[in-house]
């Protein structure tokens, strides 16, 4: 799987450039985080192109899969569900009034707080994001199926231990929760 790791790749040419320009830089954490990003780039497209193809924008998905990971009855308050997803309120509706609109998703008086909205999974809704997020996770699989098994939890374990540090040390990440900041 590994075996096919070529010798030099587009971010090897950058950095050999710096380095011919400007040899007192150390390239490392520009190489990495250079890969990085391309392949943040090329994920992107790909799993992007998954949502579309079943007729979703990936802010789409999120709300769908957020609700349906909520577990029975699949609805949430329309601020928890901003929340989770780190949306304005004005964005969640824009959301939610797409989804209401394609019968993907109800919304409907909180029976204990009228006041209140709930946002609930339609039948079609559920079939949708069931079906989607079982390509999606496909999809996933293959973007790291260049990868054997032991490398995939040692990249896991690589980025989980990046995250946490700047999770821990950012200025931004400050008082946001894990689940926050996605």
């Amino acid at each position: 799987m590994t075996d096919s790791i070529p010798d030099a790749d587009a971010v090897d040419a950058i950095a050999a450039q710096w380095r011919r320009e400007r040899p007192d830089l150390d390239l490392e954490a520009m190489a990495v985080l250079g890969r990085l990003a391309r392949f943040e780039a090329v994920a992107r497209r790909e799993i992007e192109a998954v949502f579309t193809a079943h007729g979703l924008q990936r802010g789409e998905f999120d709300v769908l899969a957020a609700l349906r990971r909520a577990g029975e009855p699949f609805e949430l308050n329309p601020s928890v569900l901003a929340d989770t997803l780190m949306l304005s309120r004005a964005g969640m509706t824009g959301r939610l009034d797409r989804l209401e609109s394609a019968g993907l998703v109800r919304r409907s008086a909180d029976a204990a707080d009228r006041r209140a909205i709930r946002v609930a999974l339609t039948e079609a809704g559920r079939a949708l994001i069931d079906t989607v997020v079982t390509a999606h996770i496909d999809n996933e699989t293959r973007l790291l199926s260049v990868l054997s098994a032991a490398d995939r939890r040692e990249l896991d374990r690589i980025v989980r231990a990046l995250l946490a540090g700047w999770e821990r040390d950012s200025p931004q990440s400050r008082g946001r929760t894990r689940a926050q900041l996605g």
